[in-house]
């Protein structure tokens, strides 16, 4: 098994942008922080393709586990049969405010993890310095090297104009993460799968395709469902969920947790589900949607 162990301690999924600022000074502008976080996502790119970095003056090696998550990533199409995962009773359910990998360090190496997509870019934002989920997640594994081995996905997103996008669900299996949430280098690199779709864009819906609201709700209960059904396929009994689309997407954080909720009931699957929400505050509107939903961890 890949542990955890030194580097420096997970926080929040926004402590790397603060990191860069804190070494870029007290003058530093949100500039700075972008060019900083380029700078952590470029070393990620290279270091993925080197299979090996230095920390703590010895070089840890992570090739193969790069090449294996590589090539056994695979896109699932909306209409591709799934087998079905073996019933495993009441899930314990938690919601929490850690980051999507600091929960998924907590549950072991078997964790599987949604990853709130960009539907047309690998990644995202992350060459360029954005700090969202996704990109969070990819300047700290081998996930981007995943995601541009099936560029299917983002081809069909890009050739479909519908911003409610499709139910493809992307599966990468144990990819090495290998930074803290903070941007530091772990000595002892863990390993977690992930689960890349895209959500559907309520707002830019709202905003360019107003004929197509009604279609958002019925579209985030059946994708919630097809993500599970993807997880169950692959045999995970852990995952870590989340506020998938109730950022920049503008979908309501109660219709999130109720579309999971709907597919936790459809997918019995699951032994352990974590709802990170990455937030502190156990009052925040959108932490405090789950937890009306799921009860307090």
């Amino acid at each position: 098994m890949l542990a955890y162990q030194g580097g420096a301690p997970f926080g929040c999924g926004r402590s790397a942008a603060n990191s860069v600022a804190r070494r870029a000074g007290p003058s530093a502008g949100s500039a700075s922080v972008k060019s900083g976080l380029r700078a952590v996502a470029q070393e990620t790119v290279e270091i993925t393709g080197r299979g090996s970095y230095a920390v703590g003056g010895r070089e840890v090696e992570i090739g193969g586990a790069v090449a294996a998550a590589v090539a056994g990533t695979v896109l699932h199409l909306p209409d591709e049969p799934l087998t079905e995962g073996v019933p495993a009773g009441a899930a314990l359910v938690e919601v929490t405010g850690e980051s999507t990998l600091e929960a998924a360090r907590r549950l072991g190496d078997e964790v599987a993890c949604l990853v709130f997509a960009s539907a047309r870019n690998p990644g995202g934002g992350f060459l360029n310095g954005a700090q969202a989920q996704e990109e969070a997640i990819a300047r700290s594994s081998a996930l981007h090297a995943c995601l541009e081995s099936v560029p299917a996905f983002y081809d069909h997103h890009r050739a479909h104009p519908e911003l409610v996008y499709s139910d493809r669900v992307i599966h990468s299996p144990g990819v090495p993460v290998f930074r803290a949430d903070d941007g530091g280098l772990l000595a002892r690199p863990h390993r977690a799968s992930f689960l890349t779709a895209a959500a559907p864009n309520r707002g830019a819906v709202l905003a360019n395709q107003p004929e197509r609201v009604a279609d958002v709700r019925p579209a985030l209960f059946r994708r919630a469902e097809r993500v599970l059904r993807v997880a169950a396929h692959h045999g995970h009994r852990r995952l870590v969920l989340g506020a998938w689309g109730c950022g920049v997407f503008r979908n309501e954080p109660g219709e999130v947790a109720e579309a999971f909720a709907a597919a936790l009931a459809a997918v019995p699957a699951f032994e352990h589900v974590v709802f990170a929400i990455l937030d502190r505050r156990r009052d925040s509107p959108t932490r405090a949607a789950f937890t009306a939903r799921f009860g307090e961890s």
